[in-house]
Formats: structure tokens, C-alpha cells, sequence
């Protein structure tokens, strides 16, 4: 079978010779016998990555308001200084012996705020460590900078160095650190290796967070006992996930935590998004099964889970791309389903009344 081809015979040529012109048309365009014509084919564009819009909005460096509160905390300390200086000259204008046992006992309490005050900023450390490695894997995604991969993988390595669960990840990881990978290829496995155990546990703690509040507010009789219920049972959910993924936050760092994920929540609004969904699910026959009580036991569970899941947004190193993220569908499903076996249901669990443990 012949065929008449119209394509040129091959040649070779160089780029930077004058009879080679690099352009944008297609080889039918280009005359024949003409000058070879070259097509630059783009690169494949990076993927995009959401980044954080208060991250990227420009902090100012002088803030009164910190000036504010810095002076009057040193106040503060000049006053108790003061009386505890006057206390221990008038112990010891009566009673000698009393002066050194105030005098101890005012020691005693320096050394304890020193220490507390250490673990503070340790922990605020940690929560602001924790915050830019979110902010640099977001940044490495788009430039796709090995070094600055590699670099990343190693601090999550060192910053999950004391979770036993994550041995193994660990080594995986630290044997592709060698490799030849990609910056952004680089955040996506430490994410698969190093954070899909710790999502799974998430899950599920937020998942038992919110079924613990729907129960005990289903049931409780009073609406103080709820508010004050839901209150503590949504610090001690952030306070796990804050130890699940190495921040370990202290009575300052739980503050900064919770506005933080207060913020999230603003941003995200997730409350208009929990509101949206409630009515979804009591339009499709689900309050035909709940009564008036359940279904605001119900709706406590969910806005739960959504502050779980605003803070596990907060609190995780890495942002969502190689894993995915949870939903407050699957986890208001897993809620409602757990409310769907007859009136046995209805009674409260032992764990729901029992006290969390110890983060």
C-alpha cells in the first residue's frame, strides 16, 4: 500500500542557529522547505494549593494592646512584690523564725512561676513551630523546592520524634530522605507516612467527643448542666488533638489555640455550614425518629464535631492534599446511625458519663 507523505525528510539542527525560528504555530502551519519551526511546549503548572489568607495578610510589628496588657502585668508584679516584701518585714518585727518561713515560702513560689512560666513558653513554642511548618508545607507545594522539602520532612521527623505509634512511619520516611523526590512529592508522602495515623485517631476522638455531648445533652435536665457540658467537652477535645499532634500546649497556648480555631470557624463558616446540614437531615425523615430533645442533643453533637474539625485544621502540621479531609457529613452520619437501633438507644452509656481521661 503506498502513500505519498507531505512531511519534510528528517534534519538536524540547532536551536540557536539563525535558519531555526522557535515559535508557537503547529508543524501544518509552517511553510515547506521554509525554516524549521520549533513548538516551546509549556510545562506542566504546579498545583495550586489554598493557602491561608490570614497567613498571608501582613502582621503589624507594633501593637499598643500588647504594650497595653505587658505594662500592666509588670505592675501586677511590682504590687505583689511589694506585699510580699512588707509581709515578710512584719513577720519579722513579731517573730523572727516567721520572717525565714514567709521568707521560704516566698522562694518556693518564684521557683514554681519560673517553671510554669517556662512550660508556657515552651508550649506556645510548639503551637507557633507547628503553624509555620503548616504555612511552609502550603508554600512548598506551590514551589515544589526539594531542599526546602527535605528540610520540612526532617522537622516533622523531629517534631513526632516522641510518638511510638509512628516508629514505622518514621523509618519509612527517613529512607526516602535520600531520594530523589520533589519538594511538593516530598510534603505528600510525609503527609501519607506521618499523618494518616494521627487523622484516623482525630476522627475518631472527635467522633466520641460528639456523641458524648449529643447523649448527655439529650438527657441532661437542666440547660446549665448542657452549657457547661458542651463548654468542658470542647476544651478537652482540643486539648487531645493539641497532644495527639505534638503541640502540648499550656494554659496560654490552650488560650491562643482556642481563639485560633475560633478564627478557623469564623473563616470557614461553619456554624451557617452546621445549620445548613441539621435542617438537611431533619428533612429527610430523621425527625420522625428523634423527639424535640434528641434532636438537640443532636444538634450539640454537630456543632462538636465542627469545632473538632476547625481545630484539627489548626492544629495539624501539614495542610490536606495527598490524604483527604473529614467531613461533618460523615461524621453527623456516623451520629445519626448511632441514634437508629430502637428505643435501647436512647439510654445513656456508662462512658458518656464518665470523666475523660487525662490528655
Amino acid at each position: 500500500m503506498n502513500k505519498s507523505w507531505q512531511h519534510r525528510p528528517p534534519a538536524a539542527f540547532r536551536l540557536d542557529d539563525a535558519d531555526a525560528a522557535t515559535t508557537q504555530v503547529r508543524w501544518a502551519e509552517s511553510p515547506s522547505g521554509q525554516a524549521v519551526e520549533v513548538i516551546a511546549e509549556p510545562e506542566n503548572a504546579p498545583p495550586l494549593v489554598a493557602l491561608d489568607v490570614q497567613a498571608l495578610s501582613p502582621r503589624p510589628r507594633f501593637r499598643w494592646g500588647r504594650l497595653f496588657w505587658s505594662a500592666c502585668a509588670g505592675l501586677a508584679l511590682l504590687a505583689i512584690g511589694l506585699a510580699i516584701t512588707d509581709l515578710i518585714e512584719g513577720l519579722a518585727a513579731h517573730n523572727p523564725e516567721l520572717a525565714w518561713l514567709g521568707a521560704a515560702l516566698a522562694i518556693l513560689a518564684t521557683i514554681a512561676v519560673g517553671v510554669i512560666a517556662v512550660k508556657e513558653a515552651v508550649g506556645l513554642l510548639r503551637l507557633a513551630t507547628v503553624e509555620r511548618l503548616h504555612q511552609r508545607a502550603a508554600g512548598t507545594l506551590i514551589s515544589d523546592d526539594r531542599i526546602e522539602g527535605r528540610a520540612l520532612a526532617r522537622e516533622l521527623l523531629a517534631l513526632t520524634h516522641s510518638m511510638p505509634r509512628l516508629a514505622r512511619s518514621r523509618a519509612t520516611l527517613e529512607g526516602h530522605l535520600g531520594d530523589i523526590i520533589d519538594g511538593a512529592d516530598m510534603v505528600r508522602l510525609a503527609e501519607r507516612e506521618l499523618m494518616a495515623p494521627l487523622d484516623q485517631e482525630a476522627r475518631r476522638l472527635i467522633s466520641a467527643a460528639a456523641t458524648r455531648v449529643s447523649v448527655v445533652t439529650a438527657l441532661s435536665p437542666r440547660a446549665l448542666i448542657d452549657i457547661l457540658f458542651v463548654l468542658g467537652s470542647a476544651l478537652t477535645l482540643v486539648r487531645r488533638l493539641a497532644y495527639l499532634y505534638g503541640v502540648r500546649p499550656g494554659t496560654l497556648g490552650l488560650a491562643r489555640l482556642i481563639r485560633l480555631v475560633i478564627v478557623q470557624l469564623a473563616a470557614t463558616g461553619g456554624l451557617a455550614t452546621g445549620d445548613s446540614l441539621v435542617q438537611q437531615m431533619l428533612g429527610h425523615g430523621i425527625a420522625v425518629r428523634l423527639s424535640a430533645r434528641l434532636g438537640e442533643g443532636v444538634l450539640n453533637g454537630m456543632l462538636t464535631a465542627r469545632l473538632g474539625l476547625a481545630a484539627m485544621d489548626t492544629i495539624r502540621p501539614l495542610p490536606f492534599t495527598a490524604l483527604p479531609r473529614p467531613t461533618l457529613r460523615d461524621l453527623m452520619g456516623e451520629l445519626i446511625r448511632s441514634y437508629g437501633g430502637g428505643e435501647e438507644r436512647q439510654k445513656l452509656p456508662e462512658s458518656a458519663i464518665s470523666p475523660p481521661p487525662n490528655g
